[in-house]
Parts: C-alpha cells; sequence; structure tokens
C-alpha cells in the first residue's frame, strides 16, 4: 500500500474537495485528511491519500487531467506521517455460535467511529468526502448500522449547535424547522408535503440495491431526538435514487 500526498491548485472552491476526493475513491484510493486553504496561487487543496502502489498512476492520471485541476505534486509518505488517519475496523473476535459471528459482522466499530466524528464535526459541513471513504473501507454488512450511528450523532451534535435554545415543535414542524434546514447546508432538500426529499444524495449508485442513504436517515433521526425524544420519531427511505427514484425521500410517523 502507498500514503501519498497530493497538493493540488485550482481556480474554484466551490465542489473541489467532492469531485477530486471521489475520484481518489473510484480509484481505489482511501483519503486520510485534507486540508484546503486559499493563495496566491489560487485555491490550494492538500490531500493525504492510501491505496495500492499499483494504481497510484492511474490516480496521477486522472487528477492532472481533471477539469477543476490546474496543477498538483506528489509526494509519497512513511508510515509516521498518516498517524492521525483514523484507525483501521479492528476483527472480530471468533465466536462459538454463527449467530454471534453475525452480530460481531454487523457491530458498529466504535473505536473508529469516534476517532472519525470530531474530524467530521472540525470540516462539517464538508463531510462526504470521508463518509464515503468510510463507507467504501467497511464490510458490507457493517455499513447500514455505522453509517446510521454515525448521521444520529452528527444529527444530535448539529441540533444542540444551532436548535437547542427553540421551543418544543410538533413532529412536522420540527421537520420543516430544523430537519429540513440542516439538511440544505449539506445538500439540495426540499419538502413535499409532508415528506422530506434529498434530490442528491452522493450514497447513491455505489454498487448497492436497495435504499442506501442510511448516514442521512440517522442524521434526521438525530436531529429530531431533541424535540421529539429519541424512540418516539420513526424515520423511512421510502424512495431512493438507488432504486430509479427521482429524489431519496423520506416518510416521518411519531
Amino acid at each position: 500500500m502507498a500514503d501519498v500526498e497530493f497538493r493540488v491548485v485550482s481556480d474554484r472552491r466551490d465542489g473541489l474537495l467532492l469531485a477530486l476526493g471521489q475520484t481518489v475513491i473510484a480509484a481505489g484510493f482511501t483519503l486520510l485528511r485534507q486540508r484546503m486553504v486559499n493563495s496566491d496561487e489560487g485555491v490550494v487543496l492538500t490531500m493525504i491519500v492510501r491505496g495500492p502502489d499499483s494504481g497510484l498512476l492511474m490516480l496521477e492520471e486522472r487528477l492532472g487531467t481533471h477539469h477543476l485541476v490546474n496543477s498538483f505534486e506528489a509526494s509519497p509518505l512513511d508510515g509516521a506521517a498518516t498517524n492521525g488517519a483514523a484507525p483501521a475496523a479492528a476483527k472480530p473476535a471468533a465466536a462459538a455460535k454463527p449467530t454471534a459471528a453475525a452480530q460481531a459482522a454487523t457491530a458498529v466499530d466504535m473505536r473508529r467511529v469516534e476517532t472519525l466524528l470530531p474530524q467530521l464535526a472540525r470540516n462539517y459541513p464538508n463531510i462526504f468526502i470521508q463518509l464515503m471513504a468510510l463507507e467504501h473501507d467497511l464490510p458490507p454488512p457493517q455499513r447500514e448500522p455505522t453509517l446510521r450511528y454515525i448521521g444520529q450523532r452528527v444529527g444530535a451534535w448539529v441540533y444542540k449547535r444551532d436548535y437547542a435554545l427553540g421551543g418544543h415543535l410538533p413532529l412536522l414542524d420540527s421537520v420543516r424547522h430544523i430537519a429540513l434546514p440542516a439538511m440544505r447546508q449539506l445538500l439540495q432538500a426540499d419538502m413535499h408535503e409532508d415528506v422530506l426529499r434529498v434530490k442528491n444524495s452522493p450514497f447513491c449508485h455505489r454498487g448497492e440495491h436497495g435504499a442506501c442513504c442510511h448516514f442521512l436517515r440517522g442524521m434526521l433521526g438525530g436531529l429530531l431526538a431533541g424535540p421529539q425524544g429519541t424512540d418516539s420519531v420513526r424515520i423511512v427511505e421510502s424512495h431512493c435514487r438507488n432504486n430509479g427514484a427521482e429524489a431519496c425521500s423520506f416518510e416521518f410517523s411519531a
């Protein structure tokens, strides 16, 4: 495996991290951390990535020819340079019964989650690159519970930061005045009657079948748990672009 630092110069800041992060992930690499600053050259994005040596030339070519990139430099890193990255998921202990093994396979890796959450708080609302990198690394059985749990934690944090001083609202008013504005910080979202719709979820069309916006469903739960109570709201992703729908739709019931 190779650890590489890319320094990219661009004229555009909006959408740069998302676009290049998707390029990194599509090449089979993991984005460990990133930093974006303005300079005399333009917008400078530094990314530290990890992936197979065999894919490095392909990734360099894709970044070098990307329409948002004016210039870039690549520098190999030793292992010490990536100590700040989230630790890899621990292997579950062997279990005597298949049911226990199945539970271990779907368990949330709390150590990894607790390492990631402060990074999400620092980068918020630019968090999808790190979430998609995590999704790419997780074993399939762990993706839904892990991303939903992270979403709940992020939603609860946003609620406490931005909405906790407001008065108690009925469920649908909470959706309109808390969940919808919070979603709009991240994505294109609107309300259609009592349904919250997201038009550009980054979790769709990533090789899986069925509804896949587990982080968004978890975040909506975390946002509404404050005003409504943790167990009082049920959220269902009734339609998903991953299944061919025009938008990902979330319905709420108490």
